[in-house]
Order: structure tokens, then sequence, then C-alpha cells
């Protein structure tokens, strides 16, 4: 049985950053992958795959630039599963090999198989061929998590999906129906809606995406309606079955509301939640204890109870994001093995690779209110912008959300082309408490979307004067 200094379970994100960075302090690593390849969800089934799925039908659609060409502007007319898809297999493969390169450049042990706690520090690790057994000093289980399958729901990766087997469809509905308005829902029916697909999502609240800002929400409802997709927020599914072919159309799927309405799609996509995956990691073997949804719980340096084991990424729940999840990681490993830190992990930006795509940073408008904290907005129109213009978006907006007393930057949002991109640089005036003088008093690169920084500081200033 060989022994290590750190020990990680999962080479997700969170993973992958714990590893490393435990290896920049020169322990020796082992990290544990159940799957057959590195990456986790985050190089898989979720983020690069969906992102690369997105920029493809961006792209071959040539969506992003009909308000210079014309509405009947296309790259390509006929788009196929299979062009969507070879664009992803590159990219997956291209970030495949950058990770494991990095594991082999600092010295990273990749051990094959599932892991299970069978003592304090030991691990058995089953595979193929047999098991194996690996003790550590410190362990970092950065397991992530897996789609929610309720029963009820007649998954069967032809007709009914989860986020993680969406990406096989093998040939583009005519018309589909998503279940869930977060994040992954939000995101594919976009991704469908621009490949021409007619799209209904269903939304239990009355918003999708409900942590953002109202004022970008019903932008994007508008967006979202105009490309084509049919929202019913308000309501909730009470039943999910696929019907026998009709007239030589092959199976349908009809989804129930509780409203009674039913709803027939060719596809469903049903992304409602996510669950952990800890009851197969033998953690009563250690006396750790996880919640009804298999995820653990931590303190502030991602401790566990067990004060030798630490979790990072989506299995300790929000944000569960792959940016905060990297930078848990690398917390997690320094804090294990005393290396110092600086960094302010409650400040990070959330991205949202819609059509269009949204990012924010900071509190939204009603935070504010509901806290009393005096603000002003200052917004910015992309179509007042110059670059803008040149990109042929006249949709996107920034708005800045400044204090009224200090002029501090409270929250930042964007809803347009490059707005995931162009959140950083609010991000980083928030990080050492600038305020809205910083945008007003410096010069931007003319013609760039940063630019609308400027113009929204102005705008905000102007309002703060009446004040």
């Amino acid at each position: 049985m060989r022994h290590y200094d750190l020990c990680v379970i999962g080479t997700g994100p969170a993973g992958q950053k714990a590893a490393i960075q435990a290896a920049k302090l020169g322990k020796s690593v082992v990290a544990i992958e159940k799957a057959g390849s590195v990456g986790g969800a985050q190089i898989n089934t979720g983020t690069i795959p969906s992102k690369a799925l997105r920029e493809a039908a961006m792209h071959l659609t040539g969506s992003s630039k009909r308000n210079l060409f014309g509405e009947n502007y296309r790259v390509k007319r006929k788009i196929t599963v299979s062009d969507l898809i070879s664009m992803s297999r590159i990219v997956i493969h291209n970030e495949l090999d950058v990770i494991r390169d990095a594991f082999d450049r600092n010295g990273i042990e990749l051990l094959w198989g599932a892991a299970k706690f069978i003592e304090p520090h030991v691990i058995q690790v089953e595979h193929e061929f047999g098991t194996d057994r690996v003790s550590a000093d410190k362990f970092v289980i950065a397991v992530g998590t897996r789609p929610a399958k309720p029963s009820h729901v007649p998954f069967d990766g032809q007709n009914v999906f989860s986020s993680d087997d969406v990406l096989t469809m093998d040939s583009l509905p005519r018309n589909m129906i998503v279940v869930g308005g977060g994040v992954i829902g939000t995101e594919y029916a976009c991704i469908f809606a621009t490949l021409g697909v007619r799209v209904t999502l269903i939304e239990g609240r009355r918003q999708v995406l409900g942590f953002l800002d109202q004022e970008i929400a019903e932008a994007f409802h508008y967006h979202m309606r105009n490309m084509g997709v049919t929202l019913r927020l308000g309501e909730k599914v009470n039943n999910i079955e696929v019907l026998p072919p009709d007239n030589g159309d092959g199976e349908l799927v009809q989804a129930t509301l509780e409203s009674g309405k039913k709803l027939k799609a060719q596809k469903l996509l049903y992304s409602i939640g996510r669950q952990g995956v800890c009851g197969a990691l033998g953690l009563d073997a250690i006396g750790l204890e996880y919640d009804d949804r298999e995820r653990l719980s931590v303190d502030e340096n991602y401790s566990t109870s067990v004060d030798y084991v630490y979790a990072v990424g989506d299995v300790i729940g929000f944000p569960a994001l792959a940016s905060t999840a990297m930078e848990q990681g690398r917390l997690a490993s320094c804090h294990a093995f005393g290396a110092p830190t600086n960094s302010m992990p409650q400040l990070f930006p959330f991205g949202v690779y819609s059509v269009p795509e949204i990012s924010m940073v900071g509190k939204t408008e009603q935070q504010l209110t509901d806290e009393g904290i005096p603000y002003e907005a200052g917004v910015a129109q992309y179509k007042e912008i110059a670059r803008g213009q040149l990109l042929g978006d006249d949709i996107g907006m920034l708005k800045l959300l400044i204090h009224q007393d200090d002029g501090t930057i409270l929250g930042v949002h964007a809803i347009g082309t490059g707005a995931t991109e162009l959140i950083h640089i609010g991000q980083a005036v928030m990080a050492f408490g600038g305020t809205v003088d910083f945008f007003i008093n410096n010069v931007f690169n003319f013609p760039t979307l940063a630019e609308a920084y400027k113009v929204a500081a102005l705008n905000g200033s102007n309002k703060l004067a009446l004040v």
C-alpha cells in the first residue's frame, strides 16, 4: 500500500487545482478518478461540451452577425448533429491533453477506479483489474454531482434526456421541451432555439435564473421570446410520459402541467437540480456524514468535520461553478499544508452562456433594496457603444450599481456579447474598493466593449448629482 501526503478523489476542476497546488508545495499527490477520463463534468458532460456546442451553433447559424448582414445570413444552411459534435470533440481532446500534461509536469500520480474509505486515512480503489489500497495524511473530496433523476421521469436517452446525455442526441428535433429554468436549462434552451428548434421552457418560478438582477432577467425573457422560446413561467410539471408514434412522426414526449396543460414535443430535457454521489464513498468508515442530497458541509477553509478530510466543488453545494471550484481546491490544499493564502472567494462572478451571454458580480438591485443600502444605477446600452455596433449587437447592456454616499461599486450586471469577459473589469475594481470615479477618470481603448464602463459610470454619476 502506497502512502501519499495528499489523496484527491475526483479530477474535475476542484480536484485538479487541489492536486496541482499540493504538488507545487512539494507534497506527494495521488488523484483518483472513476470515470474513463479526467476532467469530471467540466470536460466530459457539462461546461466545455455545452459551451463548445454554443459556439458551434452561433457560428454555423450566423446568428450573432445578422444585424450586420441581414436576417437571412447563415454560414451553413443545413446543420447536422455531427457538425456540432465535431467541434466539441476537438475542444474536449485539447482540454484533456492540458490536464494530463499538468498532472505529469507536477508529478501527480493518477489512479483509475472507484474510491471508498475502509478505515481512517485509508481508501480502497476498485477497478476492472481488481483493487488497490492507498493511504494519505490528507484527503480532498472533489467528486462533484450528477443530474437529479427522479424515478417518475422516464429517462431513456432517446426521447427524455438529462443534461449528461443530451449531447448524445442523434438528430436535431423540430421541437423540444426543457424542464427547469436554471443555468443548464436556459443555456440549452437558447442553444437549441438558435439552431431553429422550437423550444418550450417550463420553470416553476416567475423568473428564469432566479439569482439575476430583475432588469437583466426581464431583458433576457424578452430576448428568449424574440428568438422563439415559449416560456411557461410559474408552471410545474406533474407527469412526463413517452407517447407511441403518431402519424409516422415517431414517439413524442408529453409533459402534463399542474395547471392541466398538456405539452408535446419530440424531445424533452429534464434539468432540475443535481445530486451528490457521496453515498458510494464509504464515509461511515471515517465518521463523516452527508445530507439528504449527498452533499458535505465544510467550514471557511473547506475542512469537513473530520480534520484530515476536505471537500470542494459541487459536492459542497452553492455556488457550484467551475470557477469557484478551482479556487476552493487551491485554498483547501493551502490550508491542509499550512501555506498562506490571500483570496476573496466571497467576491466571484456568475457567468451564464445563454444567447445572449449574461454575467454579474456583487449585489442585485433587489438585494440592495432589501438591505436598505442607498444606491443609484448607471446603464450603458451596447447600441450606443461603437464596438457594439461593429459586432452587430444592439441588445446588450452593462449596469453599474453605485453607492449613493461614497460612490463605491456595489454590483455589475451585463447581458450581451462578451458579458462573461467584460465582468472582470468591474470585479477587479470592486475587489480594491474602487468607486465610480475610477471609470470616469480613466481612458479605455476605442472602440471596445469596455468603454461601456465609462458610459455607465457617467450615466450613474449624472443621476447621483441629482440626489
